[in-house]
């Protein structure tokens, strides 16, 4: 094989984070690249994507998706180009979406490696908009909530990649308010130029009077829930009978070395009826072309816009993890890799 790294850098987890992580749980370290063998692809990553979720898989504990593993590379969603294949269906010079992000080259089965198509939209839209964070945010709004046109709306973490997806194909669908929180004075101002009707900084003041107050005598009716905790409570405060809770992700909780907050009003979901419901995207893909149909049309006319944060190399893909689970980002953190 051709110019065939002998090495490449990959991030591995050094320690398990007690509370926020730190750089001192990383460390960048530099590998032997394995030997293609048939079947596999060499991919050169362009871009890699890190996520909320990611800090879940920090803790040593049983979850939906296994642990990291100390001493062992992270991994996550990546773009990148395939330089040798023994694969039949891939070529040098394909594109690639796949899941072996935190290293600079990755070796895996074709199977694992989905060509992308960047006349539709460009690459790094595969790890936000067109990818799994697309799909999360549809699914969990229309399979798991259950929206309907004409439904009142809130999105906690609307700025970010999720949320502010979630915000935009609800008003895409009818709804006839969409609500966001966000933690800055700019972000909210975003949120209201992206087209949410009306959004608070949660940092003003307790979340359920500013939602009540968002909401006017309308109430709510479906809750995207990417934080958990207060926002939840709020939620539940507000929501109107029947209403319908789609539990994407608990952000607030994170990295809490504390009992978690609430919600402590559970028990008006009896009275409201409502229905609270948990989802993991991977339960979801069998609506991933109804998805990519509708979005690839709602990116072509301009009714659902996405923002990207970007950080620079491989050896800064920690701090742009920390910087994310702050809150440094508006819409997807991507790292770019090349050069």
């Amino acid at each position: 094989m051709t110019n065939y790294p002998e090495t490449g850098r990959e991030i591995q987890l050094a320690s398990r984070p007690e509370g926020w992580p730190t750089e001192e749980n990383f460390r960048l370290a530099e590998v032997p690249v394995p030997e293609l063998a048939d079947g596999q692809v060499l991919v050169r990553n362009r871009y890699m994507s890190v996520d909320p979720y990611m800090r879940g898989r920090m803790n040593d504990v049983k979850s939906y998706v296994p642990p990291f593993q100390i001493d062992a590379p992270l991994d996550g969603g990546a773009v990148g180009e395939v330089i040798e294949s023994r694969s039949e269906t891939h070529k040098a010079g394909d594109l690639v979406l796949h899941g072996l992000g935190w290293r600079d080259y990755a070796v895996l089965d074709g199977r694992r490696a989905k060509v992308i198509d960047t006349t539709l939209a460009p690459a790094t839209a595969y790890l936000g908009a067109l990818g799994m964070t697309g799909l999360t945010a549809y699914a969990g709004l229309t399979k798991v909530a259950e929206f309907k046109e004409g439904d009142v709306v809130f999105v906690s973490g609307a700025a970010g990649a999720v949320g502010s997806l979630v915000g935009q194909i609800a008003k895409a669908m009818g709804a006839k308010k969409v609500i966001g929180s966000a933690g800055s004075a700019e972000k909210v101002q975003h949120l209201l130029d992206l087209g949410f009707d009306a959004a608070f900084n949660y940092h003003d003041g307790p979340v359920k009077a500013q939602l009540k107050e968002a909401a006017g005598g309308d109430g709510i009716d479906v809750y995207f829930d990417n934080v958990g905790g207060e926002h939840l409570e709020a939620a539940i405060a507000v929501m109107n009978k029947y209403g319908r809770i789609a539990m994407c992700g608990a952000i607030s909780q994170y990295n809490s070395t504390d009992a978690p907050t609430g919600p402590r009003n559970l028990a008006l979901a009896i009275g409201k009826e409502l229905t609270l419901r948990g989802f993991i995207v991977g339960s979801y893909n069998q609506y991933a072309d109804e998805f990519a149909g509708l979005m690839s049309g709602w990116l072509r006319d301009g009714s659902v816009s996405y923002d990207e944060t970007f950080a620079e190399g491989l050896e800064n893909a920690p701090q742009a993890f920390i910087g994310l689970m702050k809150g440094a980002n508006k819409g997807k953190m991507i790292v770019t890799l090349e050069g």
